[in-house]
């Protein structure tokens, strides 16, 4: 597929896709490891076969050099959204294709169903200025507040510290990683890549101002 925008070295960019027909693509916590754990895994340049792999030993696989910077991720229900600085021109679309054929082979084999499983190969957005690289950050992060509060960036929050306490169990994302909590999983993430947000005090604060806004009336 022919893409609008050129992917070029040292370039933040917003990577998103969702289930075709807006399916469901996690049906469960199973799903979700599944495709953390080739978050790691297909980002690098030496191949890999899953099944010859524990769980345990998976972020200690040597992976080789890293196709992209990964800043961030989350995952929901239908879709994801991982944010990534580009090293080279191909790194990108090669770490992309390897993500979504590892998944849809593991998906496609235990439901039983063949075919595509996204709804295009994915989609992408070109990070330009600080301020969208800052926003898209805290974007991703807060995505899963929809599950409790759907309506919260239109009304604002009902209960802060429930959605903080949310924010703090929901383990599939990088939030975690930024909030301070000591886990595998941080070995996705090059935050050296990412220019902002140096600890866990700047992540929350720039957050905060987020959760604390309220739309005008």
């Amino acid at each position: 597929m022919s893409r609008k925008i050129s992917l070029a070295p040292d370039e933040f960019y917003h990577l998103y896709n969702r289930g075709t027909d807006k399916r469901i693509i996690f049906n469960n916590n199973r799903d979700r490891d599944r495709f953390i754990y080739l978050l790691y895994l297909s980002n690098g340049t030496r191949p890999f076969h899953f099944n010859e792999l524990k769980p345990d030993t998976i972020f200690s696989f040597d992976k080789g050099g890293d196709l992209t910077n990964i800043v961030s991720y989350c995952l929901m229900d239908n879709h994801f959204h991982i944010l990534v600085q580009s090293i080279d021109d191909t790194g990108i679309s090669v770490f992309m294709h390897k993500l979504a054929t590892a998944y849809t082979m593991y998906f496609n084999k235990i439901n039983n169903r063949k075919g595509r499983l996204f709804e295009t190969n994915f989609q992408v957005r070109h990070i330009d200025s600080e301020n969208y690289l800052k926003y898209i950050h805290s974007y991703i992060h807060l995505n899963p507040i929809k599950i409790v509060e759907p309506n919260w960036k239109e009304v604002g929050l009902k209960n802060n510290s429930a959605v903080k306490q949310f924010l703090n169990n929901y383990t599939h994302s990088s939030y975690l990683d930024y909030a301070g909590n000591n886990r595998e999983e941080q070995k996705i993430l090059n935050k050296t890549a990412f220019p902002y947000f140096e600890d866990k005090k700047e992540f929350e604060e720039y957050l905060e101002d987020w959760l604390t806004y309220r739309p005008e009336a």
